[in-house]
């Protein structure tokens, strides 16, 4: 098993979206997965068409003395199952003031033996949950657009990160950066591109989502871009980003990761390289890039 969140400080960069649609090419690769959302605002809990849930079957149910793992409050959908949000986390958060509150999603999530795969969708902001969703990972992924205030935001979540794996959790691993809304015809999105691939190398994910209608359409009816549309370019650079997150993943367990410092060095090159010399490995072809050839 694997423990994933997905974050950026910064609102609007694809998080969400992210989070449903690596979830679901995961959940086409044969994994197990459950996605639990701990964003108070529960955006991608109404994204799926979860609305309103109750407290009680809700991700507050994490912060329950009584709870347990396999008792946890869960939806299926397509691809994946859900734990969803609900407005409960707001009111709860003022009470989670204790140092010791942080590890309540890693105590309960410690029981699983169900899962493959668990990831956290977050709010955009440092709050108990998503301090409580590092703790419990081993891996993280912030996605972020190419833009300013986008490209702040992931560096000072970068900053959070490093200071989770140096005080609270020694065994989360790097993050990594993906880009997210990508827009060739823009100029800044080169511009910014180019500058995090100099600062941060490999810890930037070599493939990138771009732009994309379906993605856009996946905000209305609820569904995942594999549902909506399988052969769209949304489609495709998710599931190539979702091969190149298990193989950098696959490979961080097997090594046991060095440590890397949480402010990275500027390389005098510039050069960014493959994750973990994953360059001289043969392309693998991600089991969700089937529903992109035609039949």
């Amino acid at each position: 098993m694997f423990v994933l969140s997905i974050c950026n400080h910064k609102g609007g960069t694809g998080k969400t979206t992210s989070t449903m649609n690596l979830a679901a090419a995961l959940g086409l690769s044969g994994y197990e997965v459950l996605v639990i959302d701990l964003d108070p605002q529960g955006f991608l809990t109404r994204m799926m068409g979860l609305e309103q849930v109750p407290a009680a079957k809700s991700s507050l149910a994490l912060f329950d003395h009584e709870m347990s793992f396999a008792s946890l409050p869960r939806e299926s959908v397509t691809g994946f199952d859900l734990v969803p949000s609900s407005l409960g986390l707001t009111k709860r958060m003022r009470s989670l003031n204790k140092p010791t509150d942080v590890l309540w999603a890693k105590e309960i999530i410690e029981q699983n033996d169900q899962y493959d795969v668990i990831l956290f969708d977050t709010a955009a902001a440092v709050t108990v949950y998503s301090l409580n969703a590092l703790v419990a990972s081993q891996h993280v992924v912030i996605p972020v657009t190419p833009e300013y205030q986008p490209v702040i935001g992931a560096e000072q979540t970068f900053q959070t990160v490093g200071m989770v794996r140096e005080r609270l959790n020694p065994d989360l691993h790097p993050p990594r950066f993906l880009f997210t809304q990508v827009d060739a015809r823009k100029s800044t999105h080169h511009k910014y591109r180019r500058y995090m691939r100099k600062r941060y190398r490999d810890l930037v994910m070599t493939g990138v989502i771009r732009t994309s209608a379906a993605l856009a359409a996946t905000y209305e009816d609820g569904t995942t871009v594999f549902q909506h549309d399988p052969h769209s370019r949304g489609a495709l650079d998710y599931a190539n980003a979702t091969d190149e997150l298990l193989q950098y993943i696959q490979s961080a367990e097997a090594e046991d990761s060095p440590d890397v410092p949480s402010e990275m060095p500027v390389p005098e090159d510039g050069a960014g390289s493959a994750l973990n010399g994953s360059q001289n490995q043969p392309k693998r072809e991600h089991p969700a890039l089937a529903l992109n050839r035609p039949k």
